[in-house]
Order: C-alpha cells, then structure tokens, then sequence
C-alpha cells in the first residue's frame, strides 16, 4: 500500500494566506494587513470549502504562529461567506523579540577586539600558556 504525505486543505490556507499576504505585508512595513475568504478560496482553486478557508484564517494557530492580532473581522452574521474580510495588526512582540535573551549570550563578542589585539585568542592562549609559570618555569623546587 503507498501512502502519500499531504498538507490538510487547513494548513494549505494558512500556508497561502502567510506567504501571499503576510509576507508581502511585513515587506512593505504595513501595521496591519487584510485577507479576503473568496479571493483565497478562489486562489487554491476549493470547491465548496468556503466554511474551511474562514476557520483556517480565524485560528489561533494561524494567529499565533504568524504573531498576528485580529482586529476585525466583516461579512454576514454567520461568518461563512466568501465576503468575509479578516484584518490582521502585526504583533509589536514579532519573532526576534519574542525569543528570551540570555543575559550570557549578550556577552558573547565583547572582547572580540581585545583578542584581536593581541594577535587573536589562539595566540593569547598560547603565550599565556607559555608564561604560566613566569621566568623560572625550569627550576625545579
């Protein structure tokens, strides 16, 4: 039996939705950007899928995984109509900010020049090194 590994018609909308209007979006340096539920419909050709497109682009997961805020959603009472309209403000709190920042890491480069310098950290190792026990390294005590 061959089995095929499929994206579900969901994460295909939301794979849509991210890269044709999110990522045009945070190019531009828009605060906020708006997504149609026909036009994607209509875009990855669905057939009677019109409830999917609307749930997939009001998920929490589509929300999250994009640091997006909804802000106002449009159309008819039901909220499954191919007029819906979802406008998304980017979260302040994007990616790179929202990764915690280890107080260590910050340091790391900070003797960069100081090493260069001296002739790289190899070298200050090595003649540290060398110099460990000072001039009398050969006595023996």
């Amino acid at each position: 039996m061959h089995t095929t590994t499929s994206i579900s018609d969901s994460d295909l909308v939301r794979q849509y939705a991210s890269e044709e209007y999110l990522a045009a979006a945070r190019r531009r340096g828009d605060k906020t950007v708006s997504i149609n539920v026909g036009t994607v419909h209509k875009a990855l050709a669905l057939n009677n899928r019109v409830p999917l497109v609307c749930a997939a682009l009001g998920s929490k997961k589509f929300l999250t995984e994009n640091h997006l805020r909804l802000i106002s959603k449009t159309g008819p009472p039901s909220g499954q109509s191919t007029t819906v309209t979802f406008t998304y403000k980017f979260d302040e709190h994007d990616e790179k900010s929202s990764i915690p920042t280890d107080p260590w890491l910050a340091l790391r480069g900070i003797a960069k020049d100081v090493f260069a310098s001296l002739g790289g950290g190899e070298a200050f190792i090595r003649e540290e090194r060398a110099n460990f026990y000072g001039p009398a390294k050969d006595e023996i005590f």
